[in-house]
């Protein structure tokens, strides 16, 4: 599953690299700005974009489609290869559209990832693109329990939607992170318990948050849950609510953000 591509009249801003900050062990944060951010909604929770980084050539075009529809997806691709950027799907970290400015948080591995090989060297001034995309995380109307659960790729998604939460939200958050040092501030409700789960060293990246989930009680209530990060975390947890729990497919939100190579 992915998520609906929301936004009726999609952002598109071409921005420059503000600041770069290393917040944690393995998360380097980046922050760009300029006057296209103007427009862009500001809708909180785990609003996400398409991000385009510069071409390796550099000699990028930033001469984007406005949406990336089937046929903005093939606009896209039939771009020479020596000047199409490199697209990356993200979340806000946070989003100060006073300064017309966003937060980006990268997980990093050394030179692992076309990404987070470059926020590791993203120099001020440097230009990207991103295409806004929408919330989500859209729970079904009268829900009042909420499971979240991420591997370290969905950290920046699950901070934002405990942040913009309703306050009298309860539930439960899990968050798998490589090194007890990830951890971020969180302003989560008063009723919803918020876990940081340490990677057991060796072990395959969310099984550990998989194991901590399973062995605890979900949330009562009006269960709405969302589920994001290697693609197994989420299949195998939508699969134990549905089939141990009889929650609704439908107030289950799940992505496999990425897939570990066999």
């Amino acid at each position: 599953m992915s998520f609906a591509v929301r936004p009726t009249a999609p952002t598109l801003a071409v921005v420059d690299v503000v600041r770069t900050e290393r917040v944690s062990p393995n998360f380097v944060r980046v922050t760009v700005g300029g006057e296209q951010l103007a427009p862009l909604p500001n809708d909180g929770w785990d609003q996400w974009f398409r991000l385009f980084l510069p071409n390796a050539s550099g000699t990028t075009s930033w001469a984007l489609p406005s949406r990336v529809d089937m046929i903005g997806y093939l606009k896209f691709k039939r771009m020479p290869d020596d000047v199409r950027p490199v697209m990356r799907n993200y979340t806000i970290r946070e989003h100060r559209p006073e300064a017309n400015e966003l937060d980006i948080d990268f997980v990093v591995h050394g030179d692992e990832g076309v990404a987070g090989r470059w926020a590791l060297n993203a120099a001020v001034g440097e230009r990207v693109a991103l295409l806004d995309q929408g919330r989500g995380y859209e729970p079904p109307a009268g829900t009042t329990a909420h499971l979240l659960v991420a591997d370290e790729t969905g950290l920046p998604a699950v901070v934002g939607i405990l942040r913009d939460l309703p306050r009298d939200a309860t539930g439960a958050a899990y968050i798998e992170i490589p090194d007890a040092a990830d951890e971020q501030p969180t302003d989560a409700p008063a009723g919803v318990d918020v876990h940081w789960v340490v990677r057991d060293h060796g072990t395959r990246p969310g099984g550990t948050v998989l194991d901590v989930v399973k062995s605890n009680p979900i949330p009562t209530g009006t269960l709405a849950a969302y589920l994001v990060g290697e693609q197994l975390l989420p299949t195998s947890l939508r699969r134990w609510l549905v089939q141990e729990h009889s929650v609704p497919k439908q107030a289950i939100t799940f992505v496999g953000y990425w897939k570990m190579a066999k």
